[in-house]
């Protein structure tokens, strides 16, 4: 075994339930640190950011239009150009440049002669760029359904609309407690502890931001603790990063030999992107300290077995059918996957499977939460674990091949045996068998996974 099996193994076959609590948070880090250069290096997170860096310069200037209308109706619009300026302080004396032409094109843009048309592609800018970051983090956390077209407009509305102000008064609070925090420097008792604070006040600030970003723009519910684990993360990612680029991109005079006047075009195009790129980052490891299961598995994203796939169907079937049959509330499809310790993207896809073939139903409430479609003894174990078993099937199946015969006799045997041995038993057998506070098995998959289901 050479060292690359040695370390696999070290990091996949190991239960971490065998190890102490100092070895499972070694364990987990060294599994974060290789699902997240795995994500890199797969080259999707790239992808999204670039495609983020042409969205944002065709719709930098309509973005900051609309934010400059909303903003000076409070009063804080003068805020705007401080915050772009330290945005593109790794830029040097190009981010100032580039700062005062981007303020004086929104200073000169008069929405009121724009007419309908202009007005509805400064609109559609701004909106195509929420899109796209929405799209970018919805892929991150594994969300495969967009929100609903009147959804998305109100969501993005209140983006545009109460987003800025939310941000600028939390500026201005920094802002605030900054010079309070500078004044009290001057003690010569705390004045250490206020000087580091007053350090510490803009990493604490772009990580708050970034915290926000993470738990509104993603279509699903982001734990506010995962949140901030992200954001601290990418706010540390942000501030080394913003110093490295300053120290070594912006301050070369390479780039304005080769590029002469586009250098700086060229640097900002670069800095967008790396920013675009730590905040997928931080949204990654926000997405696996919420979902540590999809961190049991070398894969982004596990496969299951069919006999896995039919052991999960049982499993969710069973855990909603108690909970139905003893009057509790079903449970959303994320926290129904957690409970039983698997990925809930496997868990979406298997209660859509059970559900287009009748064995639940979805309910009205909000979210993804369903309960079983008929009475459970009515429900028969052998029809369950047919529908997951044939599902998608087809009647096609092309030529027939030399021996089709003999195999559809022996698929047929298999299907017979199988019948004969679940026959008379229902999915109420399985609610009846379940144990007062069992507690939950994670499902294994990849090198983790058992030889028996």
């Amino acid at each position: 075994m050479d060292s690359a099996e040695r370390l696999a193994d070290q990091l996949w076959n190991r239960d971490p339930a065998t190890l102490n609590r100092p070895g499972r948070l070694l364990l987990g880090l060294a599994r974060l640190g290789y699902a997240l250069a795995r994500d890199l290096g797969s080259g999707q997170l790239s992808l999204r950011a670039m495609s983020l860096v042409y969205t944002t310069l065709l719709s930098l200037v309509p973005l900051l239009a609309v934010s400059f209308s909303v903003l000076k109706g409070f009063g804080v619009h003068n805020q705007l150009e401080p915050l772009l300026l330290n945005a593109l302080s790794p830029l040097g004396e190009g981010g100032a440049e580039i700062s005062a032409r981007i303020i004086e094109f929104v200073d000169r843009m008069q929405v009121g002669v724009l007419g309908s048309l202009g007005l509805g592609m400064l609109l559609y800018t701004v909106i195509a760029l929420i899109q796209k970051i929405e799209q970018a983090f919805n892929y991150t956390w594994r969300v495969t359904r967009p929100r609903p077209l009147g959804q998305r407009f109100t969501h993005y509305l209140s983006v545009l609309m109460v987003g800025p102000v939310l941000f600028f008064s939390a500026l201005g609070v920094s802002a605030s407690l900054s010079n309070a925090v500078a004044d009290l420097a001057q003690l010569q008792t705390l004045g250490p502890l206020f000087e580091l604070a007053r350090v510490l006040a803009p990493y604490a600030m772009i990580s708050l931001t970034f915290a926000f970003v993470y738990v509104f723009v993603p279509n699903t519910r982001v734990r506010l603790g995962s949140a901030l684990i992200g954001a601290l993360a990418a706010g540390l990612l942000w501030e080394i990063v913003g110093g490295l680029f300053a120290t070594f991109m912006a301050g070369s005079t390479s780039y304005a030999a080769i590029y002469s006047g586009l250098a700086i075009l060229i640097l900002l195009m670069i800095w967008i992107y790396l920013g675009w790129m730590i905040l997928l980052v931080g949204a990654s490891i926000a997405f696996y300290h919420q979902h540590p299961e999809y961190l049991s598995d070398p894969r982004r994203d596990p496969v299951l077995s069919a006999r896995q796939r039919e052991r999960l169907a049982l499993r969710l079937a069973t855990s909603i059918a108690h909970r139905h049959a003893h009057g509790q509330p079903p449970l959303e499809c994320a926290a129904l996957a957690r409970q039983l310790a698997v990925p809930e993207t496997q868990a979406r896809a298997l209660l859509e499977e059970l559900e287009g073939q009748g064995i639940l139903l979805r309910t009205a409430q909000e979210g993804f939460c369903h309960v079983p479609a008929r009475n459970t003894s009515s429900i028969a174990l052998d029809a369950l674990l047919d529908a997951v078993h044939r599902y998608p099937e087809t009647q096609g199946r092309g030529a027939p091949a030399p021996g089709e015969g003999a195999i559809d006799a022996l698929v047929e045997a298999l299907d017979a045996a199988r019948a004969e041995t679940l026959a008379g038993r229902s999915l109420a057998d399985l609610v009846a068998a379940i144990q007062p506070d069992a507690p939950a098995r994670p499902l294994q998959t990849g090198a983790d996974s058992p030889s028996a289901p």
